[in-house]
């Protein structure tokens, strides 16, 4: 087991690279995402504190179709797959979490695929909001807090669109009451609102 301090920005693997290894978050955040060759970005997940990322190595111990980075200082562990086996092996309750995680994170990808493809910006981007707001979300007086600072274009990468018409439609939201943006925090004002627009 290796313990790793990443600074912010620094690529952890790249496509391609072997899959050697799973990651275990001590603290700090983790993006993995899918680059073009011409350099365009569709996010696939961010990782936080107690969470894991490469996971589908200890699958099929196949290359990394998908590239990690670390979005603020990270502290990672990383364990060999082989015995990261092992120890499915030997304890069925951490083998069922395993494969519950992997399933949980499977259905998040088809339904982010289905809002891809069959919704549009503005119901892309609620949904967005409403599932950081789920994971991330802090009750304030004002509303639900996205305790996630979040730019304009971490947003657009995640749901496929620019930077440009995600800055129109926060506004656009903004303009309806639906939340609030104070630099770079959102504080979500009227989730009913936001799931009607889904």
């Amino acid at each position: 087991m290796e313990l790793r301090e990443i600074p912010r920005r620094q690529v952890i693997y790249l496509p391609g690279d072997p899959g050697e290894q799973i990651f275990f978050i001590n603290g700090g955040r983790v993006k993995t995402s899918k680059v073009t060759r011409d350099g365009k970005e569709l996010t696939l997940a961010y990782r936080g504190a107690g969470q894991i990322f490469g996971e589908l190595a200890v699958i099929d111990g196949s290359p990394r179709e998908e590239m990690a980075e670390a979005m603020k200082n990270a502290i990672i562990t990383e364990l060999p797959i082989e015995v990261f086996r092992e120890l499915l092996m030997e304890d069925t309750k951490l083998c069922f979490a395993f494969m519950s995680e992997v399933g949980r994170r499977r259905k998040q990808l088809e339904t982010k695929l289905e809002h891809l493809v069959f919704k549009d910006v503005q119901a892309k981007l609620a949904a967005l909001l409403l599932e950081l707001g789920d994971e991330y979300g802090q009750e304030t007086e004002d509303g639900l807090q996205i305790g996630l600072k979040i730019t304009h274009q971490e947003m657009a990468n995640l749901i496929g669109s620019t930077r440009e018409t995600i800055s129109l439609t926060l506004a656009q939201f903004k303009k309806k009451k639906l939340l609030n943006m104070n630099g770079r925090t959102v504080v979500l004002l009227d989730q009913e609102g936001l799931r009607a627009a889904t």
